[in-house]
């Protein structure tokens, strides 16, 4: 394949994923790491892209999409992770949940669970899981991207109960600094929740190891399971395992 038809190509997995591993674009395009890594450095150059340790991203990565659109990203990934996150909830339990594209498909998956006691900040969630469970959904300022609800007083709102389950999306992975989000308000709503939970679990894709989002959420020592669709990298799975956090993978 031609550089430029491979530079092409690059982009497009980046259009469609916002960040990519140069190993497995190497195997997407059957070439080798050095002929990515070529290729990367020189759509760097020319503003393209931007290179992280171990793979590439578009500029405007550090800004997290619309969430119609990460929705839409890797949907079968996310739908194998809810349903592995909803088999840990059983009828009945008590369970917060985040706003975010993976904890919206998890609400989802929960469709058939009955007599839940549900907190969330998240109107895409809380209309999902009324009928069938209590569903409770904080109160605040209304962000219009995704119908979530932040500020002091969702904050305090979720103060108010003690349930069985946190479940988190967050938006990404870093083995040195622990997990990550791109938005400080999403990160305070997540603490609160994690704080008013017996556990936490996290659900994530794999294209979150290793990125890179502006606000440190917690560390690995402070979640006590993590969902996600691929075994992680061998630093990542190390970092997970010396902080006894769980680990499932949904194949």
């Amino acid at each position: 394949m031609l550089r430029s038809a491979r530079q092409a190509t690059i982009l497009k997995a980046l259009g469609q994923q916002g960040a990519c591993k140069v190993n497995e674009l190497a195997e997407q395009l059957a070439v080798s790491d050095e002929t990515i890594r070529r290729d990367v450095k020189a759509m760097a150059g020319k503003g393209l892209v931007e290179r992280v340790h171990g793979g590439v991203m578009l500029p405007h990565a550090l800004s997290e999409p619309a969430f119609q659109k990460r929705m839409g990203r890797n949907a079968e990934e996310k739908q194998r992770i809810a349903r592995l996150a909803a088999a840990q909830i059983r009828n009945g339990d008590s369970v917060m949940l985040d706003t975010g594209s993976t904890t919206a498909y998890v609400a989802r998956a929960l469709a058939e669970h009955s007599d839940l006691l549900v907190v969330t900040n998240s109107t895409e969630i809380a209309m999902r899981l009324a009928g069938r469970n209590r569903v409770y959904l904080a109160g605040g300022e209304l962000r219009a991207d995704d119908g979530a609800v932040f500020g002091a007083a969702a904050i305090r709102f979720v103060e108010q109960f003690r349930t069985r389950f946190a479940v988190l999306s967050i938006g990404a992975v870093d083995p040195a600094n622990g997990l990550m989000d791109f938005h400080l308000q999403e990160a305070e709503f997540s603490h609160a929740l994690m704080r008013r939970a017996e556990r936490t679990l996290v659900v994530t894709d794999h294209t979150k190891f290793g990125g890179r989002a502006p606000v440190r959420v917690c560390g690995f020592e402070e979640i006590d399971l993590l969902i996600t669709d691929r075994v992680p990298p061998p630093e990542l799975a190390q970092r997970l395992a010396n902080a006894q956090a769980r680990l499932l993978v949904a194949e």
